[in-house]
């Protein structure tokens, strides 16, 4: 466990104030599982929000005891959150909540419903961006933080952090955003329509209410995250990891599984639709607000308009063989930002890992998240030094 936060353990707040919901829908109460590391300083200017991808959850580093054993998995960005690491747990207090909707512990289609005493399935309302960004603000103001040192996010977690410095400009200083995109294409929309309607034609789907047939459609998750995998990886890395390679090292003439690729990708599905055990109907939502968001719609259509009041600095960090949020989409946020004279970093990092580039540990990606980061520690530590 070097340099780890070491054993953690998940929170939950439970809301009670109803949350209004883009989609017209209310959710009178609700809970939000997250968790914390480090410590808040006196003054509560060292908060760090880390807001997770589609897949992710609360869990963005530690690692859980169960019966009294230490867990071999550690959380998903652990290698950047830590003592001494570019998110220095010795400087921040980081807190990471699992999305309105998810299947990790916060409120979801998974979670029961009042009115009816049976789980919400498919009755659980779509959910948008700016509805997590509402609940995770009422996170924030539960732990008395005024404003977060930074809000950090990769993907879809990113969108959260543009999200947040519209809605909320005073309440971030720094808005870290990585490997994401103003709105996604209309190639990435049909990628999600194909996987939601593996899902949704999967024959134990039973129209979202599985849970109550006492079923799982584990053959539609696992496509979908096929599919979903495969965006992730760049050619390039597809190419040097598996080539041509064949599983028993000759042709079979058959449909079963021959290339290495192929047994990689159906790995993949399987675990993520057996061990991770992932909600289908969470996974529908997380794409939906994928989909949705797009807050230059708001402005006409223009993103310089829709980030006119944010007053966050800003670090947009994207990677070179990243096709699904490619470096142009990121280009675009720069522009929109520099439009409007906000302060803000770009770098483009050479990997040839695709859109996952952004989770795993590569140096140049690290000097500069470190170096950054930095630059937020002698923001906090001034505030200190003029505080009465």
């Amino acid at each position: 466990m070097k340099n780890s936060v070491g054993i953690v353990t998940p929170q939950t707040l439970h809301v009670r104030q109803p949350l209004q919901m883009v989609s017209g829908s209310v959710l009178p109460e609700y809970d939000l599982v997250y968790e914390t590391y480090g410590q808040l300083n006196s003054q509560k200017t060292n908060a760090i929000l880390i807001c997770h991808a589609l897949s992710g959850s609360h869990h963005v580093a530690g690692y859980y005891e169960i019966d009294g054993v230490q867990s071999k998995e550690a959380g998903w960005w652990n290698d950047y959150i830590g003592p001494g690491k570019p998110i220095d747990t010795d400087e921040f207090f980081v807190v990471c909540s699992n999305n309105l909707g998810g299947c990790n512990g916060s409120t979801g289609p998974a979670s029961i419903n009042p009115e009816t005493g049976k789980v919400f399935g498919p009755d659980f309302p779509i959910v948008t961006v700016e509805d997590w960004v509402n609940s995770q603000n009422e996170l924030r103001q539960h732990l008395g933080i005024k404003q977060w040192a930074a809000a950090i996010g990769g993907s879809m977690g990113g969108m959260q952090v543009l999200q947040w410095s519209i809605a909320y400009p005073d309440a971030v200083k720094h808005a870290l955003v990585i490997a994401a995109a103003p709105k996604l294409s209309a190639q990435n929309i049909a990628f999600n329509e194909v996987a939601r309607r593996a899902i949704m034609t999967d024959p134990d789907f039973h129209n979202g209410r599985f849970i109550e047939m006492g079923t799982t459609p584990k053959r539609g998750l696992a496509l979908a995250r096929m599919l979903g995998h495969l965006t992730y990886l760049s050619d390039d890395m597809m190419g040097a990891k598996f080539g041509r390679e064949l599983r028993e090292g000759k042709l079979s003439y058959s449909f079963d599984v021959e290339f290495q690729v192929e047994s990689y990708l159906r790995y993949q599905g399987e675990k993520f639709a057996t061990k991770r055990n992932f909600d289908a109907n969470t996974y529908l939502l997380m794409t939906k607000a994928l989909d949705y968001f797009d807050p230059a719609s708001h402005f006409d259509n223009n993103l310089s308009a829709a980030l006119a009041h944010a007053k966050a600095e800003f670090l947009v960090v994207s990677f070179t063989t990243d096709w699904r949020f490619a470096p142009e989409r990121s280009h675009e946020i720069v522009k929109a930002l520099l439009d409007n004279d906000a302060r803000v970093s770009y770098a483009e990092v050479e990997s040839e890992h695709g859109h996952d580039a952004f989770l795993l540990p590569n140096a140049h990606y690290e000097g500069i998240f470190r170096a950054y980061m930095k630059r937020v520690i002698q923001h906090v530590h001034s505030q200190e030094v003029a505080a009465p």
